[in-house]
């Protein structure tokens, strides 16, 4: 059963399963949607301040969103996101590491004028197969109740 806006309370922590990143994966996002030579070039990379290949950070973050909607699972009650806030790319992501987003409630707030829902405010902290945070961000969701509240 899919998540809904009452299984999140503030201070709760939950982590997704893991995706690695493939050097193909890296190539293909990143001359759809990023490309920067140290993205989609072997050599260029090399000869760049990070020494190899890195996924785009729009990679990352696309893949962290892959790995929450799949926690969160196809039932859930996610309406989706006004945005975000605080993104940040701490460390390159490279061919063959493994993803896993580390998830922490920060606030849980019903909505006054819509009774079935409410916003969630989740820190997300993707980390390697180290558990070295690449990359984090706050989400901000719009989710259904399981049954509305009456205030």
């Amino acid at each position: 059963m899919g998540l809904f806006f009452e299984d999140f309370q503030p201070g709760d922590t939950r982590e997704t399963g893991s995706v690695t990143v493939t050097r193909e994966a890296i190539l293909a996002f990143a001359r759809e949607f990023d490309p920067q030579p140290f993205h989609i070039d072997d050599e260029a990379a090399k000869r760049s301040p990070y020494g190899g290949l890195i996924a785009s950070g729009w990679h990352t973050a696309a893949l962290c969103m892959k790995l929450v909607v799949g926690m969160l699972g196809p039932d859930s009650g996610s309406l989706g996101s006004p945005g975000v806030d605080e993104l940040r790319w701490l460390r390159p992501v490279r061919p063959g590491d493994e993803l896993t987003v580390h998830i922490e409630v920060v606030e849980a707030i019903p909505s006054r004028s819509k009774p079935d829902r409410g916003l969630v405010k989740l820190r997300y902290t993707v980390r390697n197969q180290n558990r070295e945070d690449v990359m984090t961000m706050i989400a901000l969701g719009l989710v259904l109740r399981r049954a509305p509240s009456i205030y």
